[in-house]
């Protein structure tokens, strides 16, 4: 056997030695009264700190899980905020814009205890003439749109659809903007335009609103072919219009 072998199996020994020593002087110090009280709150201490250690470790697990939860909600405000931005670009152009009024935006910067003033107008000053309504042809709305038989809208898109409306509308103001309008303050070209109106007029339209072909060239860059009369089919499914015929003259009545 090798001297260097030697040495390692009596340092073997040795160390079993002294732990045989360690071991018996531990259970000597337990049969002392005065070490026996002092193990005693050494145990105790343990089974607290095993205790917290405990607590610890279910405390780490449950911020795991919380961390794991916020990622995933953060995750999803970022697709949300996607869909924001792509909402906010790709506004369709035939919803109404909304303004907020200078009076209205200023009304935050009173003094709520300073009294309001209000000016007052002389008495001989005539109220504003009431304009009279015009009435126009709601949008489609999404659900509708959706409920259009495939072989009626083809390849035509929501917007699409909503864009003719607009253009119509354009159309039904404008004529009815010049039937409204005193003959006096009448130019030419409109005279001629209310007297044309007046003719297409039939007792199945009186009452309604309504425009003709000639009106949609009139006031709008549409065009009256194929593709605007598949939107007029559309439009009447959806009982947006309806047709009054008579006198070689088609008119579409807003319903």
């Amino acid at each position: 056997m090798a001297s260097s072998d030697l040495e390692q199996l009596c340092s073997h020994i040795n160390e079993k030695i002294s732990n045989i020593k360690r071991t018996l002087s531990l259970r000597n110090c337990g049969q002392e009264p005065a070490l026996r009280t002092t193990l005693d709150k050494i145990g105790d201490e343990i089974i607290v700190v095993n205790e917290l250690l405990n607590k610890l470790e279910l405390e780490i697990e449950y911020q795991d899980q919380t961390n794991h939860s916020l990622k995933e909600l953060c995750e999803s405000l970022e697709e949300d905020y996607k869909d924001v931005e792509h909402l906010k670009e790709n506004i369709p152009p035939h919803l109404p814009q909304v303004t907020v009024s200078q009076n209205f935006a200023n009304v935050s910067d009173l003094d709520p205890e300073e009294p309001v003033k209000v000016e007052e107008t002389a008495a001989t000053k005539k109220p504003p003439k009431e304009q009279r309504s015009i009435k126009e042809m709601p949008f489609i709305t999404s659900d509708e749109f959706n409920g259009i038989p495939g072989y009626m809208k083809s390849r035509l898109t929501y917007c699409q659809i909503n864009d003719v409306i607009k253009e119509i509308n354009k159309a039904v103001v404008s004529k009815y903007k010049i039937l409204h309008q005193p003959k006096k303050s009448m130019s030419s070209v409109a005279r001629n335009l209310y007297h044309r109106f007046i003719d297409e007029e039939t007792k199945d339209t009186k009452g309604h609103y309504f425009i003709v072909e000639a009106d949609i060239k009139e006031f709008t860059a549409l065009k009256a072919d194929k593709r605007f009369h598949v939107i007029l089919n559309i439009l009447r499914h959806c009982r947006r219009l309806s047709e009054v015929r008579g006198g070689g003259l088609t008119r579409y009545v807003i319903t």
